[in-house]
């Protein structure tokens, strides 16, 4: 640990002497006729708020961006003056209205943004360089609904299959959804749905996530260097917010594929808005392309809704919340020789944000989230598995923003989390391998904002209490810095640095080829908080208002990772071990957006190295290049028409060096014949030496929206591995048969709106 931290106190010291420079910098702003000026932007058609607008005071360089909430806050504006305000957002037209600025005061409005089939985007891209020249954001991903529903689908839209089509993420195969961002396991990646953890966020083996895109308002992926309010994983961030619900009209959709059924219903309520949503498996014919043309019994549903309240009779700028998500997944076979699986998720969440008269921002919200799973042998040799967790959290927040554009915010979060693990042995004795833990964390950040060609990113959060009962797991610092400098109006130079820790795991095999779902328990006593420390240089290129490149190296190190113990032998051996690790890379993203075609292609060449018991070797999700090329059309007349190329290296595996046939010796009283329990037994090179050849695929999608009288209707054509690339996927070690991922397949989605 030495070889990579500070001590304590200095990480203290640095903090709060960086914090008290920038605060006393806003000390030297003489008093001034000036005003501030807020506003909320929504859907002109829904009520729905529009997170990420660009807003811009016309002739000037002020300007902001809404938040996840809709809102944005220009401060230090002159007083006394009419001003035009431009609000810009892609897929809306382009709005302008007079406000005047009134002295010392916040000059509220409310902004309707009316949708239009017209691109907007080279628009919103002046005012997104205008407004973020200082942003530090580095490690961000922002993913619009629209992007969503232009790829190809795989089955149906799925949020966590778009994510691999990013620089740094990676995948192991057609089968599963589960992403690995930067050289890091799975279970580093933080799923938060409205603020509350999602622990199993997928469906059917894996293959989709829980996730259904009609719920989604806004979603931020931060592929490292996340800053402070984020806590507990050492990987990602995926931070979904779903919609309110139509404010103005009563509504309702329906859609259908090969697999599955959803309905959404939505409306409004005195003061505020609801929204239902439900999907449910109806057929499992489809997924048999998935999993080499064999019949498995999947069965699984998802249902969430949300209800909002805001009336300035009882609190004015208040909002409050009530959502709540659930899912479940069921593999039941019929033959009682093969076990059963089944796994739920369930959240129920409350929120209360509020703004005041002052540029101050309050949020509190109070989450629980709950996940099972459960293996059923039946009659086969698989033993009994339960997993049960129990997260509650409790989440506040302090926002202000200066007079001179700078950022405070300050946090309390406390998570009271009890996992449960009943394992059985092979004499048939259960454990209980789960524990019980209380975090109590306070987190910090300051956004230095004030200058038009800087911006810093300040923070540390600090775990006070552990959920770990291991020697250390108290007292974590996390310190986080991100910096900004544009060096000429159409470059900016970007870094980011940060130390992450993490006291939740999952015991997950890296050798399995699906994994169904991964118990989770916190660290166990005997192994330290597992820690990550995170590097990250990187430069944005404007060339022009439509053409746009991002360039970002990224170095971690990793230490005290859980795996699982592969020398386990007796009931004593622990069951699992702490590694180490490091990965670093290079990436790139090109993007041109115009009217009707727009552009992405995305390279990244990267590394990663995996020590357990100094032995090193090269996980199962390192993917040395990856390239990835989407054209998408805007044909007009409701149709639109997409294409994505992918090219990654093979995945490293395990080669046979040969076999021998191995005597199994069962029973001493069977009627048995010595030559039927010879079986061909492997014998396995180093791990991971070998690697799969290059994988390859071409999607091509076609869509077509139109209108009979009351009725909108959205018709989408998708054609997978359209050459019928026969991308291996793996060797079955008993026969060497290759199993390969997904044929050719045509699918399609019918949407109803009423």
């Amino acid at each position: 640990m030495k070889k990579y931290f500070f001590n304590k106190g200095d990480l203290f010291s640095i903090f709060f002497f960086l914090l008290s420079i920038t605060i006393l910098f806003n000390q030297d702003i003489p008093a001034q006729e000036k005003g501030s000026l807020r506003g909320i932007v929504v859907d002109s058609t829904n009520g729905e708020v529009l997170p990420f607008c660009n807003a811009i005071i016309e002739n000037t360089r002020m300007g902001a961006t809404t938040n996840s909430n809709g809102y944005f806050l220009i401060p230090s504006i002159p007083a006394k003056k009419n001003y035009n305000v431009i609000v810009s957002f892609v897929g809306y037209a382009t709005k302008k209205i007079k406000v005047f600025i009134v002295p010392d005061k916040i000059t509220d409005i409310e902004i309707k943004l009316i949708p239009t089939s017209i691109l907007l985007k080279p628009v919103e891209r002046v005012g997104e360089r205008t407004i973020e020249k200082n942003a530090t954001d580095i490690g961000l991903q922002r993913i619009s609904i629209k992007e969503l529903e232009m790829l190809p689908k795989g089955v149906e839209s799925d949020v966590f299959r778009s994510l691999q089509y990013i620089p740094g993420v990676q995948s192991t195969g057609d089968v599963s959804a589960r992403y690995y961002v930067r050289g890091s396991p799975s279970n580093e990646n933080l799923v938060l749905i409205n603020g509350a953890t999602i622990y199993n966020p997928f469906h059917a083996l894996g293959i989709f996530s829980v996730i259904d895109p009609d719920m989604i308002n806004s979603i931020e992926f931060y592929k490292g260097g996340f800053p402070a309010q984020y806590n507990g994983r050492l990987s990602s961030v995926l931070n979904i917010i779903t919609k309110d619900g139509n404010k103005n009209n009563f509504g309702a959709k329906a859609s259908a594929s090969f697999l599955s059924g959803k309905a959404l219903v939505e409306g409004p309520i005195p003061y505020g808005s609801f929204i239902v949503t439900g999907r449910k498996s109806f057929s499992t014919e489809i997924l048999k392309k998935f999993l080499d043309e064999k019949d498995v019994p999947i069965n699984f549903y998802d249902l969430s809704y949300k209800l909002n309240y805001e009336n300035p009779n009882f609190i004015k700028g208040s909002k409050f919340v009530i959502q709540g998500f659930s899912s479940g997944d069921k593999i039941e076979s019929t033959n009682p020789l093969i076990e059963n699986i089944n796994w739920y998720n369930n959240i129920f969440g409350v929120d209360w944000s509020q703004i005041t008269d002052s540029p101050l921002f309050f949020n509190m919200a109070l989450n629980w989230s709950n996940f099972n799973g459960a293996v059923t042998p039946n009659l086969s040799s698989a033993k009994p598995k339960t997993n049960q967790v129990n997260d509650l959290s409790l989440k506040t927040s302090f926002t202000y923003i200066y007079d001179s554009k700078d950022e405070m915010e300050v946090g309390l979060n406390v998570q009271d989390l009890d996992t449960k693990l009943l394992l059985e042995n092979s004499l048939g004795a259960t454990s209980d391998i789960g524990s019980h833990g209380t975090n109590i964390n306070i987190y910090a950040l300051y956004k230095l904002m004030r200058f038009d060609d800087f911006g810093a990113n300040i923070g540390t959060a600090l775990d006070l209490t552990g959920l770990s009962q291991a020697p250390g797991s108290t007292f974590q610092f996390g310190p986080r810095l991100s910096l900004t400098y544009r060096v000429i109006p159409q470059i900016a130079l970007k870094a980011a640095w940060g130390i992450y820790t993490q006291q939740v795991t999952t015991l997950s095999d890296e050798n399995e080829i699906i994994s169904l779902f991964e118990p989770w328990i916190i660290t166990p006593s005997y192994l330290k908080p597992s820690s990550a420390i995170h590097y990250t240089i990187g430069m944005k290129t404007d060339f022009t208002e439509n053409l746009s490149l991002d360039i970002q190296g990224y170095y971690k190190v990793m230490q005290n990772i859980p795996t699982l113990n592969d020398n386990k032998i007796t009931d004593s051996d622990p069951d699992l071990v702490a590694a180490s690790g490091e990965s670093y890379g290079w990436e790139f993203l090109l993007n041109f957006i115009g009217n009707p075609f727009s552009f992405t292609g995305s390279y990244s060449l990267s590394w990663t190295y995996k020590d357990v018991a100094g032995w090193l070797y090269y996980p199962r999700y390192d993917v040395r290049n990856a390239l990835n090329l989407i054209l998408s059309a805007n044909l007009g007349k409701g149709w639109e028409a997409s294409a994505i190329w992918v090219l990654n290296s093979g995945l490293p595996f395990t080669q046979n060096m040969g076999y021998y046939n191995k005597f199994y010796f069962n029973d001493l009283y069977a009627d048995w014949s010595i030559l039927e329990d010879y079986k061909p037994y492997a014998i396995l090179a180093d791990k991971n030496l070998g690697r799969l050849p290059d994988y390859h695929r071409l999607d091509l999608s076609l869509s077509k929206k139109f209108t009979i009288s009351d009725f909108k209707f959205s018709f989408d054509i998708s054609i997978i591995n359209v050459y019928n690339r026969k991308n291996l996927f793996y060797f079955k070690r008993d026969t060497g048969e290759i199993v390969n991922m997904l044929p050719f397949l045509p699918t399609a989605t019918l949407k109803i709106e009423i």
